[in-house]
């Protein structure tokens, strides 16, 4: 049976690769040179001629991987694109800085990246002097303000839209996605549709793109703001809408990457399993925390951990809260494991078996499944620079992995035990915010990352902790796994 899954499994994961890679055929992708410091790759249609070119930039904690589904596309169509990191984000060894609440801080910084980056692709052979943008959530406003400067561009795609550089006439052929589960955005596409036309409705196009006057909203339907990035229907508008303002006809595929990643990602999972079920087992603990003890266990550290720590400020990552979250997880682990000390659920935990199986785990999680991930999703590969980052962050998610492990007894605990634990450290963080919502804001962007972490790894840990009877061999692989996923998620920033 074992093996049959695991057979299952590799099928399974193989098809999808073979699927995405499919969408590259064709294709020529490498390092886009001359833009200094900042990593860039360059989509080219092989035997293609001169064409038009589309710079695509990602948002906020993104990276080239989350827009390769739009890259793909536009340069399956023929054009000339060029993908790149920001400064902070995914392979980009240079943090954020400036002030991030002015148009002439960060903002700025970002915008002038950018036209680095559209120059660099500009002087390429293939390029025919034509130029547009397109980008997501943060990079929305980067990219429009970007287009009316040098060099100046043909047309906008903004996806999942804010910006308050719109007027009614300029950025020049600007189109606004939004998912249709961003209800806001949405609106904010509607909105800037209006500008131009008070009755226009969404999914009309106003003015004449051939002419620079175009603008276009649309909604791509069943998506939110990460799934607005698979959308097809969000892709083929992009691309129709650079052919109509650059007078070119394309009908080249759209990838239906969004289903493929997500089998593969459940496939690279669902293999854990076949392999946990290889480890050694351990005779059960005996142990076993009463009902007074748990929600004891639970409660204290999820109130306490944030009121402790509201006093101090903390700063000693280059990274967005990641110091804080640190330090947060670090005292909620250590409140939890003396709970879990006290009720004998730590006795017997620690054989030397214990350390190489949590090795296993941190390989499986760190190079299997993120180097899936670095592939087709997101930057999971970190530079020299987000070293000490993970280091950092190791200390504090080893202890609250591990003490959550203990708690929910490797995946044996009945499953509101399991529910309740992770509800009250996700209420913890609620709540730091809300004691500092400007300085820990950030920590909202991060909760869906914790939550998605809790929904797969968690899974991959009780199939071990189950097994091996040894829930600590799995709380400390994961820890190691949550501070590398963290640690490669957050943005750096340098303080000015």
């Amino acid at each position: 049976m074992r093996l049959l899954f695991a057979g299952l499994a590799v099928f399974v994961i193989a098809t999808c690769v073979l699927q995405l890679e499919q969408d590259r055929a064709g294709l020529t992708i490498a390092p886009l040179d001359g833009t200094g410091s900042t990593p860039a790759t360059l989509y080219l249609r092989d035997g293609g001629g001169a064409a038009p070119v589309v710079v695509v930039a990602h948002g906020f904690a993104g990276s080239r991987q989350l827009m390769e589904s739009y890259a793909l596309t536009l340069a399956q169509a023929g054009y000339v694109v060029a993908s790149f990191d920001f400064k902070g984000h995914g392979r980009n060894p240079v943090p954020m800085s400036g002030d991030v609440n002015s148009i002439d801080g960060t903002t700025r910084l970002l915008m002038e990246e950018t036209a680095r980056v559209a120059r660099a692709a500009l002087d390429h052979p293939r390029a025919d002097g034509r130029l547009a943008y397109l980008g997501h959530s943060m990079a929305s406003d980067v990219v429009i303000r970007q287009a009316l400067e040098s060099p100046p561009a043909d047309a906008v795609v903004a996806v999942s839209m804010f910006s308050q550089a719109v007027s009614p006439t300029e950025p020049r052929n600007l189109l606004a996605i939004a998912g249709a589960w961003e209800t806001r955005l949405a609106q904010e596409a509607l909105r800037t549709l209006r500008l131009t036309d008070p009755d226009a409705a969404l999914g009309q196009t106003t003015g004449d793109p051939a002419a620079g006057t175009g603008r276009r909203a649309v909604v791509a339907p069943h998506v939110e703001h990460v799934g607005v990035l698979y959308s097809a229907t969000a892709q083929r508008e992009a691309r129709d809408w650079l052919d109509a303002a650059f007078m070119r006809a394309t009908d080249s595929p759209v990838p239906q990457r969004g289903g493929w990643i997500a089998f593969l990602l459940v496939a690279t999972v669902a293999l854990g399993w076949p392999l946990a079920r290889s480890l050694p087992q351990s005779t059960p603990p005996k142990a076993v925390m009463g009902r007074r003890a748990f929600w004891a266990a639970v409660i204290l550290p999820a109130l306490a951990t944030p009121l402790v720590l509201a006093p101090f400020e903390l700063s000693f990552l280059p990274v967005l809260v990641a110091d804080y979250l640190a330090v947060h997880l670090g005292v909620y682990g250590l409140l939890t494991l003396g709970f879990c000390w006290r009720s004998g659920l730590v006795r017997g935990q620690f054989p030397a078996r214990a350390f190489w199986i949590a090795g296993a785990v941190a390989l499986f999680g760190i190079a299997l499944f993120g180097g899936v991930l670095d592939r087709y999703v997101a930057s999971f590969v970190p530079h020299a620079g987000r070293v000490p980052v993970i280091a950092g962050l190791a200390l504090g998610a080893v202890p609250f992995m591990l003490g959550d492990a203990l708690l929910c007894e490797g995946g044996r605990a009945a499953l509101w035990r399991v529910l309740a634990a992770r509800i009250a450290f996700l209420a913890s963080l609620a709540l730091a915010v809300a004691l500092d919502f400007e300085g820990l804001f950030f920590l909202v962007i991060i909760m869906p990352v914790i939550v998605l972490f809790f929904l797969l790894f968690g899974t991959m840990g009780g199939w071990v902790g189950r097994r091996t009877r040894l829930p600590a061999a799995a709380g400390i692989g994961l820890g190691l796994v949550l501070a590398w996923s963290l640690g490669v998620s957050f943005p750096m920033f340098q303080a000015v």
